[in-house]
């Protein structure tokens, strides 16, 4: 029988799955406060060599000022950090293996491409020989060969992007921080660049870290993903058990786009758990197997893609299958979202999403209908909170 599991497999690369694997870069129980603010609390994680790993949450979570204690440029108040089995305390962040790139890039104007990528190993007093291979490498790998002579002014915002990661990476540190690297791209060339990355780093076998906002960038370049909420870890997961199995309300809620419907359990069984929605009291049946009591309230998660619709009404007493009225539909191109309205005024929205496969549609839904939603009993998570 073919082994299951969550979404797409990335790759075999899984250290942290081995008990006994060593970590490249370990935080524990970190805490940093600013005066009466306290911006990360007690913070253990472990990433390993080779992962490109993202921290992800929304402003303020404490993930960028997570990364500056690791470059060093700030403190923790308690914890130590730990990279290749050193710990960094007291260490300069010049004098530390790790290099960080920017949002702004920070480019040296008045210098060309080749200048820029050369500069921090010049500092380094390198031989003019392996500066020159090294620099030869990064315009190679970022793909800026006929770029080299410019100036930042005479590049485009993906090129003057990719000239700061060369020359992040020209020093050959131990692991690459990237601080929204991404921001300032347009989504065509931001989705471009993701890949890109993700090329590199498996070229040079690097450890990077990035910090993000963009949940669809930490789901498409790393191979694992912390969800940081009020200087916590919520969650830490491959992209697509963060999708599919979200631990908590919040995980669910805050990537991608999600249903969230107010239940209470009514029926436990090995077999699986039966639920009640608050709002319009139909019934739920999942195959997942709660801590939660009879009579405890829940959320049941389900995301759009894995809600089918159809017109017409459906058999009463069916769980799973809910009537509806479509009140807003969005036409994407690749796909469309339906919202429908189930009972009164009061009552849940349910979205749901499918691919525009056909450039003709017969009899399409359209908005008023009267429509019926169905999922599998493995579509959706329970959730307690």
């Amino acid at each position: 029988m073919a082994k299951k599991s969550i979404g797409p497999v990335r790759r075999a690369y899984s250290p942290w799955d081995d008990p006994d694997k060593t970590p490249f870069i370990e935080f524990r129980n970190v805490t940093k406060k600013f005066g009466d603010f306290t911006a990360v609390k007690d913070l253990s994680l472990k990433i390993y060599e080779r992962e490109f790993f993202a921290l992800l949450g929304g402003s303020g979570c404490g993930k960028t000022t997570l990364m500056r204690m690791l470059a060093g440029f700030e403190t923790p108040t308690s914890g130590q950090i730990f990279l290749d089995g050193q710990d960094l305390a007291g260490i300069p962040p010049f004098k530390r293996p790790s290099n960080m790139m920017f949002q702004s890039y920070a480019l040296f104007p008045h210098m060309s491409v080749e200048k820029n990528i050369a500069f921090g190993l010049k500092q380094d007093k390198l031989p003019a020989s392996e500066v020159e291979a090294r620099v030869s490498e990064m315009l190679r790998l970022t793909k800026l060969e006929q770029f080299a002579k410019r100036r930042p002014h005479q590049l485009s915002g993906g090129q003057r992007q990719r000239v700061a990661l060369a020359r992040s990476l020209a020093k050959r540190p131990k692991v690459l921080l990237l601080d929204e690297p991404l921001g300032a791209l347009d989504r065509k060339l931001r989705e471009e660049t993701q890949f890109e990355l993700m090329n590199i780093q498996e070229e040079l076998k690097m450890t990077f870290l990035i910090v993000t906002h963009d949940q669809e960038e930490a789901m498409t370049v790393a191979d694992r993903i912390a969800v940081m909420d009020k200087g916590e870890l919520v969650q830490v997961a491959t992209p697509a058990e963060i999708y599919e199995a979200p631990n908590s309300k919040f995980v669910a809620d805050f990537i991608g786009d999600i249903n969230l419907i107010e239940a209470n359990v009514i029926e436990k069984s090995d077999a699986g758990t039966k639920l009640r929605s608050v709002a319009d009291n139909f019934s739920i049946e999942s195959d997942q197997v709660t801590d939660a009591a009879v009579g405890d309230r829940v959320w049941y998660a389900i995301r759009p893609e894995k809600v089918r619709i159809a017109q017409g009404r459906r058999e009463k007493g069916v769980p799973n299958r809910i009537d509806g009225v479509v009140w807003d539909i969005a036409y994407l191109g690749d796909m469309s979202i339906i919202h429908s309205k189930v009972g009164d005024d009061d009552g849940d929205t349910l979205r749901a999403t499918f691919a525009n496969v056909s450039r003709m549609v017969e009899n399409p839904i359209t908005w008023d209908d009267e429509v019926v939603m169905s999922f599998d009993r493995d579509a959706g998570v329970i959730l307690k909170g």
